[in-house]
């Protein structure tokens, strides 16, 4: 059932990004340049087990072409982390990712997400409910080196005494967030503490790629298993793709996929989410052509996804 041990090596992820990887984004990424792992958006485990439900699990939605699928969830309490990941094991998903580091500051003051990283102790009593609730499906962790400084030695040790099938590290502290460049140096401390204490777990790195060369360099360079991609897939949706060189896709394949994405949401979603949502990714779309900043500005005073679909039908792409 470990999904994670068949997957050949180098592993590339496309990582969670709240408000962005939904399974509609995920199902045009997939379209296009299939990562090696898809995860969900973070859904909190309080949610989760919530009277009400219904939002949370609509966040968790993904169709058969997005596989393999990760439930990304987050909290502080373990015990309703063990009832989530039974609740995701019926949902049949191909595995559980806990959240250790999102810097999101209402996250951090319920002592969830990166607020772990000052709390070892809970963070392993999560870890261990989690595996328990999930029925044999594997377990990983998303965190970062640090929160007001780095101290990956310690904290990844923490993490990798527990039986975790996969780490994913964002090579910056919290403190950081995403400004300055990623440490990149510190995953060779991650690889050397897997190998000395025999760890099995996966270590995959984060933080600054865009594109699968840089991706390769990483993994020969420090050893490591894999790594995730995040705002690079704003700038390439084609990222994960080898055979597509994002310098020649034309403004018209661009804008052509743009209104498939617009489509699809308006498909999934409906009047279920905000569709100002969308508006995120006109700057990754139209691009490439005169006129592509004007053109842009008009998108973006549209006031509602019918509107926004058809300005863009509209678009005239004239030579670069």
């Amino acid at each position: 059932m470990n999904f994670w041990e068949k997957l050949k090596k180098p592993i590339f992820i496309l990582a969670p990004m709240d408000g962005v990887t939904d399974t509609v984004f995920r199902q045009i990424v997939a379209s296009v340049g299939k990562p090696n792992v898809f995860l969900t958006e973070f859904v909190p485990v309080d949610a989760l087990m919530s009277n009400h439900p219904e939002r949370a699990l609509e966040t968790l939605k993904f169709t058969e072409s997005e596989r393999p699928i990760v439930a990304q969830i987050w909290g502080s309490d373990p015990e309703k982390f063990y009832e989530a990941a039974k609740l995701v094991k019926k949902l049949k998903f191909d595995g559980i990712d806990i959240n250790m580091g999102c810097p999101d500051k209402s996250a951090v003051k319920k002592g969830g997400c990166s607020a772990l990283i000052k709390n070892p102790e809970l963070a392993k009593e999560i870890i261990e409910a989690t595996i328990k609730g999930a029925g044999g499906l594997p377990v990983s962790v998303k965190t970062r080196i640090g929160f007001h400084k780095i101290e990956t030695t310690d904290w990844i040790k923490t993490l990798l005494q527990t039986p975790i099938s996969a780490l994913i590290l964002h090579l910056r502290t919290v403190k950081e967030m995403s400004k300055p460049p990623a440490h990149w140096d510190e995953i060779s401390k991650a690889v050397l503490i897997r190998n000395k204490i025999k760890s099995k777990a996966l270590i995959i790195g984060n933080g600054d790629i865009k594109s699968l060369k840089e991706a390769r360099d990483k993994c020969q360079e420090y050893g490591i298993d894999g790594v995730m991609i995040g705002r690079g897939i704003f700038e390439n949706p084609w990222v994960f793709n080898e055979k597509i060189d994002a310098e020649k896709v034309s403004p018209e394949d661009k804008i052509a996929l743009f209104i498939r994405h617009l489509e699809l949401y308006k498909t999934v979603w409906g009047q279920k989410k905000n569709f100002a949502n969308m508006k995120k990714f006109v700057k990754t779309y139209v691009k490439g052509f005169r006129e592509a900043t004007e053109t842009r500005e008009e998108l973006m005073k549209t006031r509602n996804i019918e509107e926004l679909i058809e300005k863009t039908k509209q678009i005239n792409k004239p030579a670069v």
